[in-house]
């Protein structure tokens, strides 16, 4: 009989930090969507290769929301974890701050990814099952879990 593995959204927590430079800055003065869009998405994959110990690929940006801008010299933190896991995929949401001089940060972008472990050959593969441990990470289990049947049923209307 095969025992699932269970892991805690702790063993993949992962936070990155970037210095926002003239290079990532757009026509307007503010940091660039997609270079945080890239951002995002190594965070996640960093998140889910630690979840899963194996390789992993970007399935879907399920939600993008810019809510405030970023400019040239800020910190710009980006906060990962695992809030989801199905069969072969899990659910990782990315929060995205900027972090001011003196340590306080707002909130500038959320984004939610959904990532498969694949197998050497991309095939898809079982992840480990993520266990909530807070009443947070429950409730933010159940947010997942509703975002993951409305990707369903989004899939089968083919939008």
């Amino acid at each position: 009989m095969e025992t699932k593995i269970e892991m805690t959204v702790n063993d993949s927590f992962t936070e990155n930090t970037h210095l926002v430079m003239a290079e990532h800055i757009n026509g307007y003065g503010r940091l660039f969507g997609g270079v945080l869009m890239q951002w995002i998405d190594e965070v996640a994959g960093t998140v889910a290769r630690r979840h899963c110990r194996t390789l992993v690929t970007t399935a879907c940006v399920d939600n993008l929301n810019f809510k405030n801008p970023a400019y040239n010299g800020d910190t710009v933190v980006l906060v990962g974890y695992v809030t989801y896991t199905g069969n072969t995929s899990l659910e990782v949401q990315v929060d995205t701050y900027v972090e001011k001089i003196d340590g306080t940060r707002y909130d500038i972008n959320t984004a939610y990814l959904v990532m498969v472990a694949v197998d050497e050959e991309g095939k898809a593969i079982p992840v480990p099952q993520i266990v909530p441990e807070t009443e947070s990470q429950k409730e933010l289990w159940e947010m997942a879990k509703k975002r993951y049947e409305l990707r369903k049923q989004r899939r089968k209307e083919g939008y």
